[in-house]
């Protein structure tokens, strides 16, 4: 198996799979902005990302939470380095391999932020009385979409893991990121226009600190850090398989 060569003179600005990515997160964002002023449904609840012990959660919801947003600005900065680095990935690789990246790492993301939820909510059971908990189980949700959550601070950080909903292409745009920081590792990037850095070393500052600020944010600051991270560990597992199955050499 073997790569597509990138053809300079072939390059699309706006390729097939990009564009149509476009066009479906901004669908999905029109619509949820209808749905929520006309009939003051959420659609995250049905869509977004929850934990599968949360009653909102739904199996397609590890592939739908991709293409939710929950602000034009959200939606606007994964689109655009979505635009601005895959790109190049989709012209490189070709539509398909793109594709499957781009679904792979977002569903990824997914599934990391599942366990490192899991892991949380592990260390926090021990905390609390079966009593505390179960009440948390069964009125918890409730509570929690009334915009209102536990005083106490375990039960409430419960809850919070519990039935909160991770929504955006985030994952996925950090394994596009990632993927050209190993593709094309000393392309020069321009941080806010002005300061010069070389992708490679783009990336790994930028992974290290979304794993920093996933520990450090522990407490949650409502950014999916490990979810970002997510993307990136299976971005650079599926690199990694595809080099050991090709010929060629990036």
């Amino acid at each position: 198996m073997s790569y597509q060569q990138f053809k300079p003179n072939s390059f699309s600005v706006l390729p097939l799979v990009v564009k149509n990515l476009l066009i479906i997160n901004g669908l999905f964002f029109l619509t949820t902005i209808v749905l929520q002023n006309q009939l003051n449904y959420d659609l995250s609840d049905l869509l977004g990302l929850h934990y599968p012990s949360s009653e909102n959660f739904r199996p397609w919801q590890i592939v739908s939470y991709m293409f939710m947003h929950g602000s034009f600005m959200h939606v606007f900065f994964n689109m655009f380095a979505l635009w601005m680095f895959g790109n190049t990935l989709e012209n490189y690789w070709g539509p398909k391999r793109f594709l499957i990246y781009y679904m792979i790492t977002g569903i990824g993301a997914g599934i990391i932020q599942i366990l490192v939820t899991h892991f949380r909510l592990m260390s926090l059971y021990s905390q609390i009385s079966a009593e505390d908990l179960n009440m948390v189980m069964s009125k918890g949700s409730e509570i929690f979409q009334a915009g209102q959550n536990y005083t106490d601070p375990v039960a409430g950080k419960i809850n919070e893991l519990i039935n909160s909903v991770t929504i955006g292409a985030s994952g996925a745009v950090f394994g596009i990121l990632l993927a050209f920081g190993m593709l094309f590792p000393n392309t020069m990037l321009y941080i806010y226009f002005a300061i010069p850095i070389k992708a490679k070393w783009f990336v790994i500052l930028y992974g290290a600190a979304e794993l920093y600020s996933g520990i450090a944010n522990s407490s949650g600051d409502n950014v999916a850090h490990f979810a970002h991270l997510g993307g990136m560990l299976f971005g650079f597992i599926l690199i990694k398989f595809w080099q050991k199955k090709s010929n060629n050499t990036y």
